[in-house]
């Protein structure tokens, strides 16, 4: 086999809320973690607050993650990780979409490997990849600073998505041979074959 392609690797690179998983991470983990810290409720306000400067396109994708999650303030990350474990192993695999998973373990079993790339904290993300195995993934990295959590680069969205996919595999050159998300993106745009899955957890072929 050439020395090229040894080192080529064929890729499903898939988003998680609302495409693997049927819910919103971010939305679903703040109410898990007001049911162990019911003062948590409090920062509600504050959330709805950044999530209308988002929709008004007032703060940064980056900005937006970093505020939205001061909910997590004065948690250190091994207790984040603590209630992350949990949270996943209540939720999966019910609430997650059943024919990706199906599909996607019978890819994998075939030598294609998979890479999740989603805008949620990798903090509390991690976690759920001990339930599903994938082959790599990317969210929001963040650093515990003086009780709260800051944005380490940029939020894991758009093209940022691709330079983490390429950064992860170093000399080895990704081919993604299909992409899944629930709203139209770049990584779409950069897969072979792309597909975007609907409210109802249906899957449709992307136009590019």
């Amino acid at each position: 086999m050439a020395k090229s392609e040894e080192k080529e690797v064929r890729l499903i690179v898939f988003d998680l809320n609302g495409t693997f998983y049927n819910k919103s991470s971010k939305d679903e983990f703040y109410k898990f973690v007001v049911s162990k810290q019911p003062k948590r409720i409090l920062f509600a306000f504050e959330m709805a607050y950044y999530k209308l400067l988002k929709k008004l396109h007032q703060i940064r994708q980056t900005e937006f993650k970093e505020n939205f999650f001061n909910y997590l303030d004065e948690l250190p990350p091994e207790q984040v990780e603590k209630l992350a474990k949990e949270f996943w192993a209540k939720e999966y695999p019910e609430n997650f979409n059943q024919e990706l998973k199906g599909y996607f373990e019978k890819m994998r079993k075939e030598g294609v490997q998979l890479f999740c790339a989603t805008g949620g904290l990798e903090l509390y993300v991690k976690p759920l990849f001990d339930l599903f195995p994938v082959d790599g993934f990317a969210g929001t990295q963040v650093k515990y600073e003086d009780g709260t959590y800051k944005v380490i680069g940029e939020a894991c969205k758009e093209e940022e998505k691709l330079r983490r996919i390429i950064k992860h595999f170093k000399e080895k050159k990704p081919q993604i041979v299909e992409a899944y998300s629930d709203s139209k993106e770049a990584i779409l745009d950069e897969a072979d074959k792309a597909f975007l899955v609907d409210d109802d957890g249906k899957i449709h072929p992307y136009q590019k």
